[in-house]
């Protein structure tokens, strides 16, 4: 079998190029290294009770739009629940439970409108919201083509940028810092604030909808992954799983990809893997990429742990928490993908850096001490099983001073990048990477064209 494109890469950035480029009648061939298809959004089953697992909690937003347009491609919306608008129910270090809930106005008024009804908060707390109308304007005219305006530095941290902007340690703490851990990926004294700007830009933009909050009602294989594999295939591609590829460079091209003793000629290849891997995919005539390479070997990376609990009924009443001013930021409820009598609680610490070396019975008992403190009534609960899920190099770091991003575009003729950490302006989110992969499926038709015409 010939193939028009392949896609070293299965996870969603490596997915949503094959699927858009499946769309436009290119016959594609996606290789995956690992033996399930995902990449660091992925579910396994657990090998005691048996239920899938994601090896992390993947939360969408209303203003992902590619992902979405992806989702409604391979037939997959009904896979996920998207909330009306952002409603996030928190619990503070003292143990106080209150409700942030934006009522359907006209951003950024609901925003405003939801804090300024937080009982969380008090009325200084609150009024400072009022001072970040004007960063958010800027950050949405930055988005413009062209645009001059900058929302924030490049080598200003998170925390400079609000606090610069009057925000208080308040509402720092309940809102803005759970929602830059859970973005970036990364403490935000560490991360820089142009992504974050971007990501509230795109949230707090003109649909009440887009800052609203989507999660996952299958594990992740099911959600997306398969679904893809099934699109592809229909349409006479090819995945295959447990392949790791070697693409050869020769002359400034691509030559050929290797897989095991297969060997295929192809004019177009999509490398979706992760910046870690980068180095390794390529042999051959490398010097062209050498930039991209250095680039990559450089970035730092910023670790998730995910502590998952089974107990004997459940602990609350709703798909979430916040769990602000702790190490184990968030907990997750999965009966909403499993089902069942028992509670499965995911417990989520963001920018893991100071968790991440620590035995498995620490974090555990952490963990369940976190959760206890926040529901006191926990205690009557009987835990039966825990286990820990460490990425240690869960996404790239959005310090100040790390390496520029690349676009998918590279000096090498017939290769193009995808994954999320390339320069789409977003962090490491699962939009940055379906983005990232339908720009680079863009690409390549058009240069599939462009050769055929030749032809």
């Amino acid at each position: 079998m010939t193939y028009d494109a392949i896609v070293v890469g299965g996870g969603f950035a490596g997915l949503s190029a094959a699927v858009r480029l499946t769309k436009r009648g290119v016959r594609v061939l996606v290789l995956e290294a690992r033996g399930r298809l995902g990449g660091r959004a992925t579910s396994f089953e657990d090998r005691e009770t048996g239920e899938p697992v994601d090896n992390g909690q993947h939360v969408l937003l209303g203003c992902y739009t590619d992902t979405w347009a992806f989702l409604g491609e391979i037939g997959a919306l009904g896979h996920v629940r998207l909330d009306p608008a952002l409603a996030v129910t928190m619990i503070d270090r003292t143990g106080q439970r209150t409700r942030l809930s934006c009522p359907s106005l006209p951003p950024p008024l609901h925003l405003v409108a939801g804090v300024m009804d937080w009982s969380a908060l008090a009325w200084r707390d609150r009024l400072s919201i009022l001072r970040m109308r004007a960063p958010l304007r800027l950050a949405r005219r930055q988005m413009q083509p062209g645009a001059r305006a900058i929302a924030a530095s490049p080598g200003e941290t998170v925390d400079n940028w609000l606090i610069r902007n009057g925000q208080t340690a308040r509402l720092r703490e309940m809102l803005w810092e759970p929602l830059a851990m859970a973005a970036l990926n990364q403490p935000p004294s560490r991360a820089a604030a142009p992504p974050f700007a971007r990501v509230l830009a795109e949230m707090f933009g003109p649909d009440p909808k887009a800052a609203a909050i989507a999660l996952p009602t299958r594990p992740l294989g099911d959600m997306y992954a398969e679904p893809a594999r099934a699109y592809i295939e229909a349409r006479g591609g090819a995945v295959r799983t447990g392949a790791p590829a070697v693409v050869h460079l020769r002359e400034g091209r691509v030559g050929w990809v290797e897989s095991g003793a297969d060997r295929w000629d192809s004019a177009a290849v999509v490398a979706a893997v992760p910046w870690f891997a980068l180095g390794d995919l390529f042999q051959g005539d490398t010097a062209p990429l050498e930039p991209i390479l250095a680039r990559a070997r450089a970035a730092e990376a910023s670790p998730i742990v995910t502590v998952n609990l089974w107990f004997d009924r459940p602990l609350f009443d709703e798909p979430f928490i916040g769990l602000p001013g702790r190490a184990m930021q968030w907990a997750f409820d999965q009966r909403s993908i499993v089902g069942g009598a028992l509670s499965h609680v995911s417990l989520v610490s963001s920018g893991a850096s100071p968790l991440v070396a620590r035995t498995n019975t620490d974090l555990i008992e952490h963990a369940h001490q976190e959760l206890l403190d926040a529901l006191p009534t926990a205690r009557r609960v009987r835990r039966l099983r825990a286990t820990v899920i460490r990425e240690p190099r869960a996404t790239f770091s959005l310090a100040p001073g790390q390496p520029e991003r690349p676009g998918v575009s590279t000096p090498v003729h017939g290769l193009h990048l995808a994954g999320d950490w390339i320069a789409t302006g977003l962090p490491a989110t699962i939009e940055s990477a379906v983005r990232s992969g339908h720009a680079a499926a863009d690409a390549i038709s058009g240069h599939l064209v462009i050769e055929s015409s030749g032809h």
